[in-house]
This record gives structure tokens, sequence and C-alpha cells, in this order.
């Protein structure tokens, strides 16, 4: 039973925590609240029900009437969870203060889990009770916890890797309450011997035992938190990596619980057990730490032993898991039964021991995760939780050498170590800024070329100096494609280029929205309006969640760009979700235009067929583009109008003939109607047809965040097949996408352009890089020819051969004369290569 119990209530804590992210949006503050409210709602449910429990001769109905509450509250929640939802995100609003945000969330989540939690908390205490009804005088706490700790370590595994996948997040939470409620109906036909309830005992240790408790129970919670944000830095931070380090974690207190009674036997005296036990478990803790400088490399070492695959990343996270919690929990777990059982030796109800370890619990996810953190670091928090063990055990173990070791090795750890500013710099490149968060470590790394790059927690690449031209694209092509945008949101900010880009337009107000104010501080090492003495007046930034935001009550926008976010990093799933999606339309004025950039770098076509079938739910007549023609980082945007309506191919030539962009247009690509154009490759009814029947990703059912991670973990293709594969698999006829009036030549030319890009898309599958000019033209010369004879107007494919032209004057003025008169005759309206022509005839031999 409480295996089963366990497993119910780690199913829960992923189910909740899922949904409570959606109203209280991905910030740091939304994460700590549902762990602090489930820890909050436990202890207080252990302490007001546990010396009545423990007075009491029917603990089978106290524990079948706790089991049943939280059944009820969870099939309630999954009913109450849109109001809920939507009231939580009118109380907070779009741009919060911190303090009003904090409140809100803190105690708003606290109350909405407050009825099953509670329930949760007294489940410990009446099956201790229980059991000593079942076997008169037995009460093994040891064996009880650590059944509920392996359930609840099976209950994340198989929440994680199976029921939330295969089921969505409410028929898993109602699989949870079935386990409830069997658990509910057991107890109540268990063959018990009725027996009243032991006199309390007075307490010689007086309240210690309990501030112990809830000391241990704030210093091992603390070191969960600290430890997988370091971990972060090393594991690729998906939904399987929090499952897998949270999984190795519970093992490890199970086992821990477990063992204890044999070290019960082997030590005796138990005031020697406890000293010896606080000790072991400082020292486990700074053995911890220092394994967390060699989790890299432990990981790939792992990762190469069992080859390439999604099972051997897997295993590789859980092995940098194991060596940093395998000994902490294994003492952990030891530690709370030891100190459970004294408390109940000394006349406390366990409910009262339960309580106070788990409101000591529940303090460490806000003050590590949000203050300590942040201002200290994670070397520096885990060195004050290593001495937080030794205080404790001051009294009892100072004139034990363990004692003195274990404090002048963590002495010199605090001195002498280095950082865990876990950050990969390039050979002959330079940190140039590094900060840790509340929820991630933010850095700007600099090459050897002086090329700045951003990262987020090392792994996740968020931009960099050298993308300006793609980062621009795909600011002003939505914009362009507005007939006169007045106000526009960019959901993302990364290195604030595409936002900038926008805001040089002096018609146009922007809004960004970004997650991490870490970023936003970032964003002033690369180019744009940011600066070191502050942000352009007209670009305004707000670090905020953007799901969150587009909810809240707020200005409607002309233009609505999201970021390419990665969809396999923890949260970004649900900014494809069809609620999402719903929310952004909301926010549209009636000609508005949406576009949902997609990194099909980091997107296996499977699941952006589940983000494409999302998108045309709400958007039906939604496009697809190209944002360049990239071959190894390949860019898809999702183009929608709130109207539904086709182009109007005179509004967009007017766009372009008066922009109101200080940008030349031609430098980023853009140089007439079909540059505009060119770059989509679908309509409505080709991306109908490419999503077919694939899973919805919803906010219920999260296709994209359980499945993206597939192809972080192990890549089964290369981007440049996936992008060639989607060209061959969509289609796109003019009229599906703009109204040409009685313009006829138009629409074919631009038809003719997307036969040349797909054809120009094919060429560079076979065109092998080199600095070898010679070589280079000799690859490209007549492929590149043959695409402009589809289509002339097809620049991409013009304007490399005319600079390789121009460079080939200085050697061979033969070759580069013949090859910019083939320029020239396949396309006569550009003066560029009759002008380099006439220079080079021009040029002295």
């Amino acid at each position: 039973m409480m295996l089963a119990s366990g497993f119910a209530g780690l199913g829960y804590q992923i189910v909740w925590t899922h949904q409570s992210a959606l109203w209280l949006g991905h910030e740091s503050v939304a994460v700590l609240a549902v762990v602090t409210a489930f820890f909050s709602g436990l202890g207080i449910g252990a302490l007001v029900l546990g010396h009545r429990i423990d007075r009491s001769g029917h603990p089978a109905r106290w524990y079948a009437a706790c089991e049943a509450m939280i059944a009820a509250w969870s099939l309630a929640l999954a009913l109450l969870l849109a109001p809920i939802s939507a009231w939580m995100v009118a109380l907070i609003g779009a741009q919060p203060e911190p303090w009003w945000h904090w409140t809100v969330a803190f105690v708003g989540t606290f109350f909405v889990l407050l009825p099953a939690t509670a329930a949760m908390g007294a489940t410990l205490p009446a099956m201790e009770r229980l059991v000593a009804q079942v076997n008169v005088g037995v009460r093994n706490i040891a064996a009880l916890y650590a059944a509920n700790t392996l359930g609840a370590t099976l209950g994340v595994l198989a929440t994680a890797f199976w029921l939330v996948p295969a089921f969505g997040l409410v028929r898993t939470a109602v699989v949870c309450a079935a386990l409830n409620l069997i658990c509910a109906l057991t107890a109540l036909v268990l063959p018990t011997q009725a027996r009243s309830a032991p006199p309390s005992a007075a307490s010689p240790l007086g309240t210690g035992p309990l501030w112990l408790l809830a000391a241990t129970g704030l210093l091992g919670i603390a070191y969960e938190v600290v430890v997988v944000r370091v971990l972060s830095q090393i594991a690729e931070d998906t939904v399987y990596t929090f499952a897998m380090l949270l999984a190795v974690y519970l093992l490890g207190s199970a086992i821990g619980a477990a063992a204890y009674r044999r070290w019960q036997s082997l030590v005796g005296d138990a005031g020697v057990l406890q000293s010896r036990l606080l000790c072991l478990q400082a020292a486990a803790c700074l053995f911890g730490t220092l394994t967390l400088w060699g989790a890299g490399p432990l990981q790939r070492l792992v990762h190469e032993a069992l080859g390439a695959g999604m099972a051997s990343a897997i295993a590789a996270e859980a092995a940098i898991a194991l060596a940093a919690f395998g000994l902490p929990t294994l003492m952990m777990g030891a530690l709370f039964s030891h100190l459970g059982t004294r408390a109940r030796e000394s006349g406390y109800s366990l409910g009262r021991a339960f309580g106070f370890n788990t409101l000591g619990a529940a303090a460490a996810p806000p003050l590590c995760g949000m203050l300590v953190v942040p201002m200290l670091g994670p070397k520096s928090a885990l060195v004050i939780i290593a001495l937080g063990y030794l205080v404790l055990a001051w009294r009892t173990a100072a004139r034990r050498p363990l004692f003195w070791i274990t404090a002048l090795a963590t002495m010199f750890l605090a001195g002498w170590a280095p950082s865990l500013a876990i950050v990969d710099v390039p050979p002959g490149g330079r940190l140039l800024s590094y900060r840790d968060g509340a929820m991630a470590a933010v850095s700007v790394v600099e090459d050897a070329g002086g090329v700045a790059t951003l990262r987020i927690n090392n792994r996740q690449q968020e931009g960099s100096s050298n993308t300006l031209f793609t980062d621009a694209r795909q600011a002003l092509l939505p914009l362009l494609l507005h007939p006169a945008p007045r106000r526009a949101l960019f959901l993302g900010l990364g290195t604030g280029t595409t936002a900038a880009s926008a805001a040089e337009d002096p018609t146009v107000q922007v809004d960004a929205v970004e997650l991490l104010p870490e970023v936003i501080e970032a964003s002033v090492h690369f180019a744009g309006p940011f600066r070191r003495d502050g942000i352009e007046p007209k670009l305004h930034v707000t670090a905020a969640d953007a799901r969150r935001f587009v909810k809240a009550p707020g200005h409607f926008y002309d233009v609505v760009v999201s970021d390419n976010f990665h969809p396999a990093r923890t949260g970004s799933g649900s900014l494809y979700t069809v609620e999402h999606f719903e929310a952004v339309r909301d926010r549209l004025t009636a000609q508005g235009v949406f576009c949902q950039w997609l990194p099909l770098h980091q997107l296996d076509l499977d699941t952006l067929r589940s983000i494409v079938r999302s998108f045309v739910a709400v958007y039906p007549g939604g496009w697809a583009m190209l944002a360049t023609n990239s071959l190894e980082t390949p860019v898809i945007g999702l183009v929608a109008r709130r109207d539904a309506a086709v182009m109007r191919w005179d509004d967009l030539r007017q766009r372009l003939a008066h922009p109101t962009t200080p940008q030349r247009l031609t430098e980023f690509g853009i140089a007439d109607e079909f540059a505009l154009l060119g770059g989509f490759i679908a309509g409505p009814s080709a991306l109908g047809r490419f999503a077919g029947a694939a899973p919805l990703n919803t906010d219920d059912r999260p296709v994209v965040a359980y499945q993206a991670p597939r192809v972080t973990y192990a890549p089964a293709s290369l981007p440049r097949d996936r992008l060639l594969s989607l060209l061959q698999q969509v289609q796109l006829e003019p009229g599906e996408l703009v109204d040409a009036g009685p313009d006829t030549s138009s629409p074919q030319r631009l038809l003719a352009y997307w036969r040349a890009r797909t054809h120009f898309v094919e060429v560079g599958q076979r065109v092998k890089a080199s600095t070898d000019l010679r070589e280079m033209l000799q690859q490209v010369r007549e492929p590149l020819l043959s695409v402009l004879r589809i289509s002339p107007d097809f620049r991409p494919a013009y304007d490399p051969l005319l600079r390789m032209a121009t460079e080939l004057g200085r050697s061979d003025p033969s070759a580069a004369k013949a090859l910019l008169s083939e320029l020239a005759r396949l396309q006569p309206a550009r003066p560029d290569a009759q002008e380099a022509l006439r220079k080079l005839t021009a040029a002295p031999s």
C-alpha cells in the first residue's frame, strides 16, 4: 500500500508541476512554488492530523479517508484547472511586480494543492499506526519510509517515460487516483486487532529532535536543488533528465531507509549512531559535490561505452546523477529513519516528526533556489550545506576524527576548489560574462575569431554575433507581410538582434518578452539597440513567461513573432500547444500576422508534424516558410493571418517600394516581392496533408516535450536531410498565398522561384565547403547556373557566382568574363554582372 501511495504521490507532483506552470509560467517562482507547496502541504497535514491519528483507535479509517481525499481532489483539479488558470493569470497580470508575483504564486499554489497534499502528509502517520494494529507492537518507520520512497521512484519513472506521453496529464492523474482508491479500500478490509492508542510519553529531550528533523529536511532538499542546477549545465535538460535525477535521488533515499535497521543493530547506541550519521552525511555531500567537477567526462565515458542512442544518453545522465546523489541520498534515507524513530521513542507522534521534516524541506527551494545560489553560486551553497550537517553534529561528534577530517576537507573545497560555473570555452576564446540566476546559468562566450555566443546552462545556444543575417530576417519577414504594422510582440529575446531589428523601424512599437532576466542583461554584448547604458526606449523588454504574458489582459498586436525555442528543453514544448496558439490569436488585430519559428535542426519530422497539426487547428489558413536557405541550421516559420485572408500583391509591392525600416532590405536578401515570398514552402492544404493524423500538442497531452528529446539524445538524420525530405513532402500554389489580381506573369515567376529554391537546396546537399576558389567554383558553377535557368530571379544563386567571378578576375580574367557573361545573359535586368564585366574588360591586362 505504501508503495502504491508513493507511486501516486510523485505521479501527482509531476502532473501538478506541468499544470501549474501553465497558469504561473515557467519562471523560477512557478517551478519552486509547486515544490514548496507540495512539501508545505505534507508538513501541515502531518502536524495537524498526525496527533489525532496517533490517539485514534481506528487508523485504518483515517488512512482510507486520506487516500480517498487525495483521489477526489486530484480529480477535482482536472475539472477546475481551466477556471483556476484564467483567474490566476488575471490576478497576476502581464507585468506584475516581483513581490506580487511571488505572493500569488506561492500562496495560490499552496491553497490550490492543499486538500490533496495535506492528506498525503497524514498517510505515513496513519499507516504507521495501522501497521501497529496489524502486527501488534511493530513500528518500523524505516520500512514504511523505504517502501513509500521506492514507490515514488517508480512513480517518477513510469509517469515520465510512459503515462504522460501515452495518456496525457489528466488520465495520468486518474491512474494515480485509482491507486489511491485501491489503497483506501484495502485499508478498510485489513484484519486489524483493535487496540487503543498508547499514551504519549513526556519527552526528556524537549523539542530538539523536531528541530533537528526540520534542519535535515532543509539541508537535504537544498542539496537536491543545487545539484540539479549544476547538472543541468551538463545534461540535456529535458523532461527525461529531470525524471532521471529525481528517480536516483528517491531511490538512494529508499535504499538508505531500508538499510537503516541493519546499521542500527550494528551500532546499538542511538546517540552514537546519530552523530555518525550526521558526520557521514556531511562527508557524503562533500563527496557528491566533488563528483560534479568530473560529471562531464563521466557522462562522455558512459555514452561512448554504450554507443549512440537515446537509451545510452539517458544512462549517461543516470550515471552522473548516481555519482552526485548516490551516497548523499543513501545517508539521507538512513538519517530520516533514525531521527523519526528517536522522535517516536521520545514521545512524539510520527506526524509531528514528519511534519517538521517536510516543513524544513519546503523552505529549501525558495531559500536556496532564489536567494543562496543566485547570490553566492552553487559551490558556496554546497559548502554551506555540508557545514550545516557538521554544525548539527557538533555537540556529539566534535571529538571524532571523521568530524574534523570532513570539516577540513570542506574548508579546503571552499577556499581552493574552482567554481561550479561550467562553461565550455573554445581554444583561444574567453568568457565575457557569467551569471547564476534562480533557474539557469547564462553565459556569453567569445571564440578566437571574436564571435560571441549566448548560452543558457552551457548546453543551449541562444544565438551569436555571427547570425545577424538570419536573426534580422526573422523579424523583417513577418513585419513586411503586414500591410502597415504599428505594434509588434516578440516572444523570446535571445541576443536581442531579432527584436532590435524590428525596433529600428520608427513606425513600430516593439515589445519583447524574455523568461530569464539574466538573458536580458547578457544581450548588451550583442549588436542592436542594447547598450551598457540602457535599452533603446522604443524596445520595451519584459522579464516574464511568454505563455502567461499573452494570456494576461494587454495590448493587441499587428505582428507577433515567436522565437525558435528548442523544443526538447524543459518548458519549451508548452509554447507549441494548441492553447498557446489560441492565446496568441486572441492578442492579434483583425489583419494581425503570427509567425512561429521552428528550429528544424533540433526537430525530427514526427515532432514537427504534431506542431504543424496544432498550428493549423487554430490557423487553418496558415502557411510555412524558410527563414533562410541554410542547410546546417534550417529554420521553418509557420505563418498565419488572424482573418485567414491571402495577401495582396499590390500591398507587398507597396511595402517594399516604401520601406519604413532604415536597414537596406537587400542586405538581408529581400530585394523584391519574389525574395519576400520566395521563402514560402507550403500552403494550408499541404500543411494539412503533412500533419496527417499526428497527435495534437496540447496542455493536457504535451507531445512535444516528451517526443522532441529523442532527436536531441540520438539524432537519426542530418538537418539538411530533414529539410530536403520536408520540401519533397509539401507544395504551394501561388493562389493559396497571394492575390495577384490581373497580373498573371508574377505568379508564374513566383512558382519558378520556388522550383529554383528546391533545386538550390538539392544542389547544396552535394557541395563540400572549400577555401580554394577554383575547387569551389568547379563544384557550384554549373549547378547554380542551372538554378538560374529555372528562375533568373533567384538571387541566392546569382550573388555567390557574382562574388566568385569578381574574385576570379584577379587570377583568371578570361574564365571570370565567361561566367559574368553567362550571368548577364540569364538575368539581363540586373546590372551587377554587366558592371563587373565592364570593369574587368576595362582593367589593364
